[in-house]
């Protein structure tokens, strides 16, 4: 391969490296996203991955482009299509991210750096036990049920007293802001989205798999790499939250976290720690391109 030049702080990739780069991307998001590619065509929903491409908003031909981040410059011809992507432009050594866009996203790159900063400065909580799905269909009735034609596995009465024997310790408000009426009082504290910022702590399932969100929402400035990686970590994270949920999906192959007794909530916990070790340098990386991007 030829060797990367350097060009005002960027690193200009010659079309053979970054080519097999590209198309290493594409195997790995096929791979992870085919089988849903293919109910999608079917018309077949499912209420554990559906999430990942419904509550996220990137679309999986979005998450499928490759890009390099604000560091690399694409040389070569086949540069050329990026020139015509929104967010890119011709730049010294070929097609790149448009520098304005360090401006544009500055607000963005600002909060996500906040977040991200102050969630790596707080101990982990787990003690929420991933109740949050509970409370969201807490005394709602058939309302309520987010996923219609999965049972709860304990009924509607018994989903409501595992929610009334335990303290809801939710941190995150973008689940908190699904929970029904009932259960919005039942909360340790209120969240609001002003707060947001104050609140997020490591060992919430959901403030890892948000780092994907982040990522993707700082796309071009932020590479592929880094995004995919944390796709991958959102889909374990969905995972876990799913079988410790109220819902029975045995069917679909996901034997339950069972949260309303000892043995299952310490089992979550143990799997929640896994996780949030595995976040944590994840949320490190994406800090650092944050600070990197905002010159810091």
């Amino acid at each position: 391969m030829t060797a990367p030049q350097q060009t005002a702080r960027r690193t200009v990739l010659s079309e053979e490296d970054w080519t097999v780069r590209r198309d290493a991307h594409h195997a790995r998001v096929d791979a992870l996203i085919g089988p849903h590619l293919g109910r999608q065509a079917r018309g077949d929903s499912h209420p554990v991955v559906d999430f990942l491409f419904t509550y996220y908003s990137l679309r999986p031909a979005q998450l499928r482009r490759w890009h390099p981040g604000f560091a690399l410059v694409l040389g070569g011809e086949a540069s050329r299509p990026y020139a015509e992507y929104s967010g890119y432009r011709e730049v010294d050594g070929g097609v790149g991210a448009d520098p304005v866009l360090l401006e544009r996203r500055r607000t963005m790159l600002e909060f996500t750096e906040r977040v991200l900063a102050g969630t790596a400065s707080r101990p982990a909580q787990l003690g929420c036990f991933g109740l949050h799905e509970w409370a969201m269909v807490y005394r709602g009735g058939a309302d309520a049920v987010r996923h219609s034609g999965t049972p709860l596995r304990l009924g509607a009465e018994g989903t409501d007293a595992v929610v009334e024997s335990m303290t809801l310790r939710c941190t995150h408000y973008d689940a908190f802001r699904f929970f029904t009426p009932d259960a919005v009082g039942r909360n340790h504290l209120p969240l609001s989205r002003d707060e947001q910022s104050e609140r997020e702590q490591p060992g919430c399932l959901h403030a890892g798999m948000d780092l994907y969100k982040w990522c993707y929402k700082l796309v071009p400035l932020v590479d592929s790499d880094l995004l995919l990686r944390c796709f991958e970590h959102a889909m374990d994270a969905r995972e876990l939250d799913m079988r410790a949920s109220p819902y029975d999906l045995r069917d679909l192959g996901y034997e339950p976290v069972p949260i309303e007794t000892a043995a299952g909530r310490a089992d979550y916990v143990r799997a929640q720690q896994a996780l949030a070790d595995r976040a944590a340098p994840l949320r490190a990386e994406l800090l650092a391109r944050c600070r990197e991007l905002l010159g810091h």
